[in-house]
């Protein structure tokens, strides 16, 4: 009589089931709550005004002043920049305009966009720009020029945050007046990102006088979006394009419109290359698509706007006054909506800047909710400031062969780059500390293989509880750099281990795990 043998298949889709209706439990539980908060404490949160949803009653979170700028602009900017797009694609058809050309026609339409902006402050812009461009023209052959790259962007990357964008004042009296001409938005702030496309340019130009390591053959052979026949990320960056490092490119690069106040980042080979030949990776209709679903997104961002305050709640410190339940419910979503602001952010100018040709990494390309781990969790958060880290900062320190001290320089160097601010650090180092048992784990993990249906399920299991862990932590970095700071660390880790805590991180413990069950069964899938 033959045994049978339990099916690890089936049992998979029980346990598939389960975490379905945990997850949807939770959700349920989460909106309820959230809404009962809101609607108990409403009185109490700074940064709401009257709503357009719902009644003319209703009311709308706009506490986040990024989001309420960006919120409040929407008009004139797709405006704007609807009418360059028009501009720069129809001289482009009928001139037949290349790299060179294109460069003018951009840098011509940015520079009246960066006046508006900047006003007077676009001297600083130009200025700084033009010292650049000479440092890597000069010493871009020199064995040390790497080092000087990055010592001159760090010094204005903050003098730019210490002196405020600086005074025309300090030049003279008679250039006073100038300081009443700073235009709408400021300079020092959009600097950020021209700092990174300095650093890329430069770097890009060192590396265009050296042979080049890149196996084009082997590359294409594994990369599933060169063999479908369209040109990867990959590709663009590595092209040889010596011809292109001019004056005129490399201003078009730093102050290209669609990309300039937010990005996302996209480096300078990349660039130059599709200036040259526009991409054609998304069709029209892809592009028309990509819109349809931002303004879907934009929908969902009102919707949760309305209806939970949640970062009213942390603005106004009411956080401090709720149960350690509402404090994760609070927390988690702040961090929810954290999320759905850069992603509509950074893919609104992806994409006005797709509609002019130029295609840039996809910010934001997984839910935040679809991360069990560090790692994940930062390749698809700012992805495209991460291929920058990558590229021009992890590889060039020495990649993984030196991982463990890497992740510290890098993460210092984005807490200086957001701003000059002790949370800001504390977040860097925080996730830092978090970052290195993951990476002990995972490197235990490659030299484990399991040889058996036990060895496989504990494994898993106790991946599942790393990821849990590690959401934990993540919720926890985050919540001291952008919310609490970090004397509201010390406030959290009083609260929690209490008699009322204690049960909210258990259940805040056992959430984790489903929704890292969920992701591995989400990638099973994508695998078959």
């Amino acid at each position: 009589m033959k045994m049978k043998t339990k099916n690890p298949n089936h049992s998979r889709r029980g346990e598939l089931v389960i975490m379905i209706a945990y997850a949807i439990a939770f959700y349920v539980f989460i909106i309820r709550r959230s809404l009962e908060i809101a609607n108990e404490h409403f009185s109490k949160l700074y940064g709401l005004r009257p709503g357009w949803l719902f009644s003319s009653y209703s009311l709308n979170d706009v506490s986040d002043a990024q989001w309420r700028n960006v919120r409040s602009n929407l008009p004139i900017l797709t405006a704007v920049f609807g009418a360059f797009a028009m501009v720069a694609n129809t001289l482009r058809a009928y001139l037949h305009l290349k790299a060179r050309g294109m460069s003018v026609i951009w840098l011509f339409i940015s520079l009246i966009y960066l006046c508006y902006l900047h006003g007077a402050c676009i001297i600083f812009v130009l200025a700084i720009a033009s010292l650049n461009f000479l440092l890597v023209k000069i010493f871009a052959q020199r064995n040390y020029f790497p080092f000087l790259l990055w010592i001159f962007n760090i010094f204005f990357l903050s003098c730019n945050r210490v002196y405020e964008g600086y005074s025309f004042s300090i030049f003279g009296q008679r250039w006073t007046f100038l300081d009443n001409y700073r235009g709408t938005f400021r300079w020092h702030i959009c600097f950020n990102f021209v700092i990174l496309r300095m650093i890329s340019f430069g770097y890009d130009y060192y590396w265009a006088h050296q042979d080049s390591r890149f196996d084009h053959e082997k590359h294409v052979q594994r990369c599933h979006i060169c063999k479908s026949g369209k040109l990867c990320y990959q590709i663009l960056q590595e092209r040889n394009i010596s011809n292109s490092f001019s004056l005129s490119i490399y201003l078009c690069y730093l102050v290209y419109a669609p990309l300039y106040i937010a990005g996302p980042i996209i480096n300078f080979n990349a660039f130059a290359s599709q200036l040259e030949v526009p991409q054609s990776n998304f069709s029209s209709r892809d592009v028309v698509l990509y819109g349809l679903r931002w303004i879907f997104g934009l929908f969902l961002m009102e919707l949760m706007t309305h209806l939970f305050y949640y970062n009213a709640f942390a603005i106004s410190g009411m956080w401090k006054l709720l149960s350690p339940l509402d404090v994760f419910i609070i927390g988690y979503g702040v961090l929810n909506f954290m999320w759905l602001k850069f992603f509509l952010i950074w893919r609104y100018f992806r994409f006005w800047s797709l509609v002019c040709g130029i295609e840039t990494p996809e910010n934001m390309p997984r839910c935040l909710n679809n991360c069990h781990n560090l790692e994940t969790f930062w390749k698809n958060w700012h992805a495209s400031f991460n291929k920058w880290l990558v590229r021009y900062l992890y590889i060039p320190l020495g990649g993984s062969r030196r991982k463990l001290l890497n992740v510290w320089v890098i993460f210092t160097f984005v807490a200086i780059w957001h701003d000059l601010e002790w949370k800001l650090l504390s977040w860097a180092w925080l996730t830092c500390l978090f970052f290195v048992p993951e990476m002990v784990v995972k490197s235990a993990a490659h030299t484990f293989q399991a040889k058996s249906a036990f060895g496989e399920f504990l494994f898993r299991e106790l991946s599942a509880i790393a990821g849990a862990i590690t959401i934990t932590c993540l919720m926890i970095a985050n919540l001291v750099g952008y919310v609490i700071g970090p004397s509201g660390f010390n406030w959290l880790i009083s609260r929690f281990p209490t008699r009322e805590g204690l049960p909210v991180l258990s259940g805040m413990f056992i959430t984790f795990y489903v929704g890292t069950k969920l992701m591995f069964h989400i990638e099973d899938a994508k695998q078959r």
